[in-house]
């Protein structure tokens, strides 16, 4: 079961269709929406400001999602955040994708369906328009998002859910598996 505590009494709301893998972490003033998965060895902390996660997300193994006092990280639905990402008081909005290791900085904003690049630094305010390519350090427009790129990031969405599903439905054969013993 994933590591949730709360934090000056204000305790996560997860809905009950989430993924929550074992080894993640989730304090204080965090709100998840249905159908979302939160990944191995990710770490989100609602210990300064509130983070607000939507439906049907995907946060990848190794994330970390924290923000700066009066600033909270809002993610919209049908985000996909890749392995190793540092998420920071931001605006993720509804179908973007944040590719492997990036980090994206206080007040920085990522357009709706936009793509940002493996490795990418957005710095703090950046806005990212809606579905465009970024990237870089500090991330650059480079092109729009192709149909190709974009029929790319709804596979990956669909597919984290049926992951995420499968592992919750796992998660619940062990435990009664474990109870019967």
């Amino acid at each position: 079961m994933a590591l949730i505590y709360p934090y000056r009494e204000i305790w996560p709301k997860i809905h009950e269709t989430c993924f929550l893998a074992d080894n993640a972490t989730i304090t204080g003033d965090v709100e998840i929406g249905p159908h979302t998965s939160i990944w191995f060895q990710t770490v989100i902390r609602g210990d300064v400001a509130p983070t607000r996660i939507g439906k049907n997300c995907n946060i990848q193994d190794l994330c970390l999602l924290h923000q700066s006092p009066g600033l909270p990280l809002i993610i919209e639905d049908e985000v996909t955040v890749g392995h190793q990402v540092i998420l920071h008081s931001c605006v993720i909005r509804k179908g973007a994708l944040i590719g492997m290791g990036s980090l994206i900085m206080d007040g920085a904003e990522i357009g709706e369906g936009a793509f940002i690049g493996a490795g990418s630094l957005v710095p703090p305010g950046k806005k990212i328009p809606p579905g465009t390519l970024a990237f870089g350090r500090p991330a650059k427009v480079i092109r729009p998002v192709a149909d190709r790129d974009r029929k790319e990031m709804e596979r990956i969405v669909k597919s984290y859910r049926e992951k995420g599903e499968y592992y919750r439905r796992l998660q619940n054969e062990l435990e009664s598996t474990t109870d019967e013993r």
